[in-house]
């Protein structure tokens, strides 16, 4: 009987993964420039090469898996799941590629996800069409939505061009589904969720805390992201990725 017992048990983990889910916490990490600082705009929203490189390589010598939104059935069979995001397009995120193409080998793929905006894209420092196209057939980067013009989504009227007419533009670049959207200052309401809903499975804000699968309604249109910023060290990093999987 005990061995029947454990058997049902087993089975019934690999056949409902998000049972192993309950409680779990799991990091969505939020950057935007990849760049040294040049006194323009807020330090903190850069991170420097050498710093993400180091990040990258904690997740790496720590068993982290990096996933994408497309990969979210995974997220019950890995132990140690990790979602990395960058918001805005900015145009050295290319440094993000040459570190991963870098840290890469056949035990550790990372993976990202590029929250670009739609009508920014090949401004001078946003990435162009072609790069985009590069990044998303590279098998790293998951492109994705972060609206057309990166307006405050709840004063917006116009969610036509924000969310379907973005999406579109993204999906013809790359050729490939725009499930996700990152809303813009992380401002949200009930209806920017039931807009989102209507062309997008995930909407990410910036709330700073670790995503907790609840099962509650519309959870996934609430994900919260944990800032990486130009202040934070590698003692911090392990602290920020370690304690929501405690």
């Amino acid at each position: 009987m005990r061995k029947f017992f454990i058997l049902f048990t087993i089975l019934l983990a690999i056949s409902f993964p998000s049972l192993a889910l309950a409680e779990k916490k799991i990091p969505i990490l939020i950057y935007h420039s990849i760049a040294e600082y040049n006194n323009v705009g807020s330090k903190e929203l850069f991170v420097t090469p050498a710093n993400f490189e180091k990040q990258m390589g904690y997740l790496k010598e720590k068993g982290f898996t990096l996933l994408t939104f497309e990969q979210w059935n995974e997220l019950g069979r890995v132990e140690k799941p990790i979602f990395i995001t960058f918001d805005d397009g900015y145009k050295n995120n290319l440094n993000v590629y040459r570190i991963f193409q870098k840290i890469s080998d056949s035990r550790f793929r990372p993976a990202a996800t590029l929250f670009v905006i739609s009508d920014f894209i090949g401004r001078q420092n946003r990435l162009s069409r072609e790069e985009l196209k590069r990044l998303g057939d590279s098998g790293y980067f998951s492109i994705q939505s972060h609206t057309a013009t990166h307006t405050d989504l709840t004063k917006e009227k116009n969610f036509q061009h924000e969310l379907k007419e973005s999406k579109e533009v993204i999906q013809n670049i790359t050729g490939k589904p725009v499930i996700a959207l990152s809303y813009p200052y992380g401002t949200f309401n009930k209806k920017v969720v039931n807009e989102t809903k209507k062309y997008y499975k995930f909407g990410l804000t910036t709330t700073p805390s670790a995503y907790i699968p609840k099962g509650a309604k519309d959870e996934k249109y609430y994900l919260p992201r944990l800032y990486v910023k130009y202040s934070t060290s590698l003692e911090d990093f392990g602290r920020l990725v370690e304690g929501v999987n405690r």
